[in-house]
């Protein structure tokens, strides 16, 4: 049997010793696939600091590591590679009631921060269903937006001071706590969507929103995207509270997962197109119970054939909102079937998805995609029929019919997942040169010996520069 690091030379176990006697052997790991050197575990920005320096004076690349919940293979490493996990950086450093403002480390999950913050009914101000292993570091690499970006905004927004170590050791540290901040080029926004290839994101400010007192869901049968669309302005107009989600569920979809949890309801039998699961937030439960009540009867003298249930309890609440966020079930159905995730405007979702739909049904032997995603800001999941991996001729006719007129509409291919090692040919195909041109630039600035997460989000080809191994 290969012992610990066996599998590594003698210029990596020397780099392996020298993370040890910084952070400590027990946190330098080896890595049980052998798909990395090892991986270490530094537990602050110093360390991390410590070990940037001592792989860029190894020449050894790094890997950073969140809650792996990535769909587009961001964290993908090879044997010669190390991992830099963020686990042990979890601390919620601090929580500012009246500032509305949290200062927390990277490696913080979601759902830590949530449940931390009810106490002082505040809340992160954005939501997704890998609430419990995501982390705060990760999202805010990968510009995480989830349920609630129509009201709030995506990671972009949410952040207003970071801290990350650059790819020479240094630490970028501009952890400021206000909104308002015109002290030069506001560099914090390189890091956030940067997939860990401009710097390692170790501290976080974040805003937060008030905790709504009451919240009241109702699961919509819509026999059109007009009709959902329609739906999610009249809960943006509401005098009694406000739209928190609006999850759009196709009748695949949603009979897939409600099969398969075991869900039914005789007043809502999924026989529509289309479902919409909406949810308002505000201080009155029945204020809230009313105002839902009111879209629905507006909704059926608009259009025909409006049905829906409403939850009378949180209970029922969250059986409602697993049909939407049990995703698991596709890939039960389907292994490692292909998922796509793009945004479209929203008067173009109806178009698009006909044509997509039209398109896909000519690939294979035909492809039903299964469809749900954020209606409100325009966020598409785009998951296969079938089993993964695609051969690469489908893969290309696939991506051909999805993305063909994406940009031309003003929408984009990539939504929320970003691009990791698995969307780069995608990129290069549908950017305007000019912004890959700038973006090159910018990595060769801060990274220009590709030390940082290489073959992410940029393709491996610089004459300029030196892919570490």
């Amino acid at each position: 049997m290969m012992t610990l690091g066996e599998h590594i030379g003698p210029n990596l176990r020397e780099l392996r010793s020298a993370i040890a006697d910084r952070i400590g052997a027990a946190n330098v790991q080896d890595d049980p696939d052998h798909s990395a050197a090892f991986r270490a575990r530094p537990a602050s920005t110093a360390e991390v600091a410590a070990i940037v320096a001592l792989c860029r004076l190894h020449g050894t690349s790094i890997v950073p590591e969140g809650g792996r919940t990535g769909l587009v293979g961001g964290c993908l490493s090879h044997p010669h590679q190390a991992i830099l996990s963020l686990a042990r950086m979890a601390e919620i450093e601090a929580i500012h009631p009246d500032e509305r403002i949290a200062v927390v480390q990277a490696g913080i999950p979601l759902e830590v921060l949530q449940k931390a913050l009810l106490a002082h009914g505040l809340e992160p101000g954005i939501d997704l269903p890998a609430r419990g292993t995501a982390t705060i570091g990760g999202m805010v690499s990968t510009n995480a937006g989830g349920i609630m970006a129509h009201r709030h905004g995506v990671m972009r927004h949410r952040v207003v001071g970071i801290e990350a170590v650059l790819a020479d050791g240094s630490i970028y540290s501009d952890l400021t706590r206000v909104v308002k901040n015109t002290a030069g080029y506001d560099l914090k926004h390189l890091f956030i969507g940067a997939e860990g290839t401009l710097g390692i994101v170790t501290r976080v400010a974040l805003t937060l929103e008030p905790l709504p007192k009451a919240t009241a869901t109702v699961l919509l049968g819509l026999q059109s995207v007009e009709a959902c669309l329609a739906a999610i302005d009249l809960g943006l107009r509401t005098r009694n509270g406000h739209l928190r989600a609006a999850e759009g569920l196709w009748q695949s979809y949603i009979r897939l997962t409600a099969s398969a949890l075991g869900w039914a309801d005789p007043d809502l039998p999924l026989d529509q197109p289309l479902y919409l699961l909406l949810s308002l937030g505000g201080e009155d439960q029945a204020e809230l119970d009313e105002a839902l009540g009111d879209i629905f009867q507006t909704l059926s003298e608009r259009f025909a054939g409006v049905t829906g249930v409403a939850a009378t309890s949180k209970q029922q609440e969250a059986a409602l909102w697993r049909l939407r966020e049990d995703t698991d079930q596709l890939y039960r159905a389907h292994n490692a079937a292909a998922s796509y995730d793009v945004s479209v405007p929203l008067s173009e979702i109806g178009a698009y998805v006909e044509r997509i739909t039209r398109g896909l049904a000519q690939v294979g032997g035909g492809i039903s995609p299964y469809l749900f995603g954020h209606l409100a800001d325009g966020n598409l999941h785009i998951v296969l029929d079938r089993a993964g991996p695609l051969g690469e001729k489908t893969a290309a006719q696939v991506e051909a019919i999805l993305y063909a007129t994406l940009r031309s509409i003003g929408g984009s291919f990539s939504a929320e997942h970003g691009i990791g090692s698995k969307r780069i040919g995608s990129l290069v195909a549908t950017a305007d040169p000019a912004k890959l041109a700038a973006m090159a630039r910018v990595k060769e600035a801060l990274d220009p010996e590709f030390l940082l997460n290489p073959g992410k989000v940029l393709p491996l080809q610089s004459s300029k520069t030196k892919v570490l191994q």
